[in-house]
This record gives C-alpha cells, sequence and structure tokens, in this order.
C-alpha cells in the first residue's frame, strides 16, 4: 500500500508545473461551481439576519430551513448560470442549461413551493381548530415556510449575480 503525503504532491506539483504553463492544485479552479456554492451559503447566512430584523429574535435553524429572504435556491442557480456566462460566454449549451434550469427553480420557489407552504399553513390551523378528542388533533404540524415571494427571489437572483461578478474579478 501506497501513502502519498502533501510533500509529495507540493514536489509533484512543482516537478509539472514546471513542464507545463497551468499549475496543478488539489482541487481545480471552478468558478461556476464556487460561485454556486458560495452564493447559496451566503444566502442562508443573510437569514439569521432578515429573521433578526422581522421577528427581532436570533434563530439559527432558519440558516438551514427552505424559505425566507433571501432565496438561496435562487442565488445558487442565478450565480451559476451568471458565473457560465462570464466564464465561457453566453453562446454555449452549458448557458442554456443553466438559465433555464434557473428559471425553473425561481418559477417553482416562488409558486408551487409558496403555495403549498400556504396550504400547509391553513392546514395547520385546520388540524388545531379539531377537539382533542379527533384522531388527527395531536399530528405534527405541516412546515409552511416552503416557498418564496417574488422579492425574496429577485433578492437571491441579485445576490448571486453580485456573487459570480465579484468571484470572476478575483479570478
Amino acid at each position: 500500500m501506497e501513502v502519498i503525503t502533501v510533500a509529495d504532491l507540493t514536489s509533484v506539483s512543482r516537478t509539472t508545473s514546471s513542464l507545463s504553463t497551468t499549475p496543478t492544485f488539489l482541487l481545480p479552479w471552478n468558478l461556476p461551481l464556487f460561485s454556486a456554492i458560495l452564493a447559496g451559503a451566503l444566502a442562508q447566512f443573510f437569514k439569521l439576519f432578515t429573521t433578526w430584523y422581522k421577528e427581532k429574535r436570533w434563530d439559527t435553524k432558519r440558516m438551514l430551513d427552505s424559505g425566507g429572504m433571501p432565496s438561496s435556491h435562487s442565488a445558487t442557480v442565478t450565480a451559476l448560470a451568471m458565473a457560465i456566462g462570464l466564464h465561457e460566454g453566453t453562446g454555449g449549451p452549458a448557458f442554456a442549461i443553466a438559465v433555464v434550469l434557473a428559471c425553473v427553480v425561481m418559477y417553482d420557489a416562488s409558486g408551487v413551493r409558496l403555495h403549498a407552504g400556504r396550504q400547509a399553513g391553513l392546514l395547520n390551523q385546520i388540524v388545531c381548530e379539531l377537539p382533542s378528542e379527533h384522531p388527527l388533533s395531536n399530528i405534527r404540524p405541516l412546515r409552511d415556510s416552503l416557498g418564496h415571494t417574488p422579492l425574496q427571489v429577485v433578492a437571491g437572483a441579485v445576490l448571486g449575480c453580485i456573487i459570480a461578478y465579484l468571484m470572476r474579478n478575483s479570478n
């Protein structure tokens, strides 16, 4: 069994970098991937502050929940599409796929999932009004924060564009 250490990798990297013009990294730089991950993570982190602003309380669970301001789904897919457009141009099939994916995700977030969340809220209210002897009166409430308002989707999309642009300029 052969064990490779970091020292081995750096010596191999130095050897291969002298042979080629591009340096070798353990994890290759992928602008679209890193932009999308960073935009999604930042959107989730910002939910801490938007929840505090709206409800005047810190709720760390919001960093892992869906729904809320800004939309992390919108930030992720918009950063992906924007980064592909900035990196490879807008004429290729990768950009077309990313734009279609972004449109579907944002439409779903502000349409289907938003309305499913509203329906869940109504169902929770109905269950709460049931008499205590009813068999459904003790079920766990449905999650009602599923989707996003159009403003939350736009805020996520703007965040995604900004992150992709800044990541492109930092490269």
